[in-house]
Parts: C-alpha cells; sequence; structure tokens
C-alpha cells in the first residue's frame, strides 16, 4: 500500500539509529512512503552494513525460501505470534521480489536458503547504498547518541554532543550482548529483556572427537539432556567442539536454559538421525553375518565417514581390530547405544564474532507489530535484532530485520494526520 507523504512548509524529520540491516530497510521504507520527509541514518561505528558484509561467509543469507507465514514465523524461537502477523506486511516473497527489483537476482538452495546469486554481500550493501542515493536518504557516521528523550510531538536528541530535534526516531542498534548496552532504552520506562547469546557453538575442551575436526555429519539429531530440547540437520566436528545446523537450532530454542546452565551441560547425538533402534541392530546383525571374516575397521556399513566410524567403535570399547563375527550381544548393544545416543560433555559456548544473534532487548509487549511504533511513546519505532525477537540459522534474522525496518519506515508517520 502507498501511503502519501505529508508536505508543510516545515518539514517532517525521522532519524534512524543504526546503520545495519534493518536500519537500511527502515530508512529506505521511510523515504518510500513518506518522500517529503528529511530522512537520515546514523550510525556510531566508520563503516555501514558490517554484520551484512560478513554474514553468510561473506555471501549474505538474505531470506529463506518460505512462502507460507505460518511456516515462516515458526523459524523464530522468540518472536514468531508477533511476526506471523507482521509478515503478512512484508514476507519472504516480498524480500525475494524487493532484491530482483533492484537487480540483485537471488539463488534458493537445496537447504531454502537464499543468497544472491553472485555470492557475494556487496551486492546487497550496494543495492541499499543505491537505493539511499536515489531517494536522497542522508548517511551519517560517527554518530554517538548520549541521550534520546521523547516529546509530545518528537524525540530529542543528544548526538555527538549536540541537541537536535527530530518528529520520528526508528531504533536499529542491533542485537546487544550486553543488559548494560541497553540502559539509555531503559531510562525511557521500556522494559528490558536481558540479552543471551543465542545461535552458537558447542565447546568441548580436550574431548577426543575434536581430532576429527572438519567432520560432517550430514544427517544428525542432537538433544540436550534432561530437556526436550531437539535440533536435526547437519552435524560439523570443530576443533573446539561441535557445530552446524543441528547444533546451532539446540541454541536457539535452549538460549535461555542453556544460559541457566551457564553452559555445562551433555548433549546426546544421534549419528544417524532418524534410525530407529530395532532397524539398526537387525542391520548390524545382518552385516555380522555377512561380512563375518572382515575387520570391523574395515567394513563400516554406515553413512559416517571412516575416522568417525573408528572413533565410535572406539567409544564403544570395541577393538577395531576385532572380526565382525566376533562382535558378540554386549558389543553389539555398546555400539547400537554410541550410534543413537553417543554422549559428551559441553563446556562454554563460541559465538560467532560480529555474526552474533541474541535472545532478549526491547520487550515484544512494548511494540505496536501493525507499526512497530512503542505503544507508551508513538513517536519512537524500533525494528530489528534490538527487539526481543530472534530466528534460527538459514537466513530467518535478516528476513524479520527487513520486516519489521519496513513496517517501521511505512508507519514513521500516520496517513491520516499531518503534523
Amino acid at each position: 500500500m502507498r501511503m502519501e507523504g505529508y508536505s508543510g512548509k516545515n518539514q517532517r524529520k525521522v532519524a534512524i539509529i543504526g546503520g545495519g540491516a534493518a536500519g537500511f530497510f527502515a530508512a529506505i521504507s521511510a523515504k518510500q512512503h513518506w518522500p517529503d520527509a528529511s530522512v537520515c541514518i546514523l550510525e556510531k561505528s566508520n563503516k555501514f552494513l558490517a554484520k551484512v558484509k560478513i554474514s553468510g561467509g561473506g555471501r549474505c543469507n538474505v531470506t529463506h525460501h518460505c512462502p507460507d507465514i505460518q511456516e515462516l514465523a515458526k523459524a523464530y524461537p522468540r518472536g514468531e505470534k508477533q511476526l506471523r502477523k507482521a509478515f503478512h506486511q512484508f514476507s519472504a516473497n516480498d524480500t525475494i521480489e524487493w532484491f530482483e527489483s533492484r537487480g540483485v537476482p537471488l539463488k534458493t538452495y537445496p537447504d531454502g536458503c537464499i543468497f544472491p546469486l553472485a555470492n557475494d554481500s556487496q551486492v546487497i550493501i550496494d543495492s541499499f547504498l543505491k537505493a539511499c542515493k536515489q531517494l536522497g536518504v542522508e548517511l551519517l557516521l560517527q554518530q554517538t547518541i548520549s541521550k534520546i528523550e521523547p516529546h509530545t510531538n518528537g524525540v530529542r536528541l543528544v548526538q555527538n554532543e549536540q541537541e537536535q530535534f527530530y518528529d520520528r526516531v526508528i531504533v536499529c542498534t542491533g542485537g546487544q550482548p550486553k543488559l548494560s548496552n541497553l540502559y539509555w532504552l531503559e531510562e525511557l520506562g521500556l522494559d528490558i529483556i536481558e540479552p543471551q547469546p543465542s545461535l552458537f557453538t558447542f565447546n568441548m575442551p580436550k574431548n577426543p572427537i575434536c581430532e576429527l575436526m572438519g567432520t560432517v555429519v550430514s544427517n544428525a539429531s542432537a538433544k540436550i539432556e534432561g530437556t526436550k530440547l531437539t535440533g536435526r540437520g547437519p552435524l560439523l566436528i570443530t576443533h573446539w567442539g561441535m557445530s552446524g545446523p543441528a547444533i546451532l537450532l539446540l541454541s536457539a530454542w535452549g538460549a535461555r536454559i542453556l544460559a541457566e546452565k551457564n553452559y555445562h551441560f551433555h548433549v546426546l547425538v544421534n549419528w544417524l538421525d532418524d534410525a530407529k533402534e530395532d532397524n539398526l541392530r537387525v542391520q548390524l546383525e545382518q552385516t555380522s553375518q555377512a561380512q563375518a571374516g572382515k575387520k570391523m575397521s574395515n567394513w563400516n556399513p554406515t553413512p559416517l565417514t571412516n575416522r568417525l566410524w573408528l572413533h565410535l567403535l572406539e567409544r564403544s570399547e570395541i577393538n577395531p581390530d576385532l572380526r565382525w563375527s566376533e562382535l558378540g550381544k554386549k558389543g553389539l548393544n555398546r555400539l547400537v547405544n554410541t550410534l543413537l545416543n553417543d554422549r559428551y560433555e559441553v563446556q562454554g559456548k563460541t559465538t560467532f564474532k560480529e555474526e552474533f544473534v541474541t535472545a532478549g532487548g526491547i520487550s515484544l509487549s512494548e511494540i505496536d507489530f501493525q507499526t512497530m511504533r512503542t505503544k507508551k511513546l508513538p513517536q519512537l519505532s524500533f525494528a530489528g535484532e534490538i527487539l526481543d525477537i530472534d530466528g534460527i540459522t538459514g537466513g530467518y534474522n535478516f528476513q524479520a530485520a527487513w520486516t519489521t525496518g519496513f513496517i517501521a519506515g511505512k508507519y514513521a508517520f500516520d496517513p491520516e494526520k499531518a503534523l
């Protein structure tokens, strides 16, 4: 829906605090919907879109192939209900159309992740910078905001120690690793949810599994012992522990639970994903008969790499030189249990440096998701990871940024009210 901007003698001013994904989308949306307004982006660092640049290994997973809004919303451990409503205004399909209509062709991969066809995040950055230039959005770097004070008809900012007034302010400062980074917003009387890391890998110090770093299991499942949390998908063994979508799913859905455990817990790995115990037992018994004279180290009946197979034999207390005919019932039971229920101690986490994603931020109860304005202070809006919204890996966090940024800009002003 196109909303006409208000043209008056005193040009209305919109400030977007934060020059990241949500900030640029909010600025472009605000200027498109309110062309007569002055729109600027205030970025505290010396670089715009830094997280976009490095995301996805420098490729930028812009969204996920999920036309069904109900299904799309299920990818968010925090924010599902609110985003289900918001996606009706700007969905994953809208994201695809937005970029491709601006000369950025996209490619959908088998896992549903969508990247620029160029496989380079710079094309995303260039499209934003080009749109801002065409629309007349002012881009300002090294802007420190030390005070934000809403008034009846606007917002007062202390910007680089200078007092500035704006009619509307949209805060898009991204996920914050520390609660202290949000005190300046808490002073406004807004409810703040303490931030916790959401997407992170599991550290397993000095565990022999780390010697298999680089090994990938295409289909595995992992559970947090003592909980109902389960993650399925590829699992990657690293030099510090475990990573990959199966682990990242666990960290996202279990962000708060694992924080309460101080990141010290046990993870149970099913190396064969959906394999059932009875079926696996039959398969291994048949292998014992068919390959009776072969050493177990030389005959791997699973889709796992030989390196991992040997590691799992050792964990099952099975001599790799043992012949299949010599496995016996006890050995079979240990092997089945290891393949389907392998237990590892986790002591700590590793986040992706600047790519970190957080659970926490501005409480969703503070926000009207029809407009992205705060219910208490309608001249102030929020978009992106500053909100208590986070998605699983696969382009979902960027989609939330595009959607909330688009809505915040679209409703910078009330279409029926001329200020």
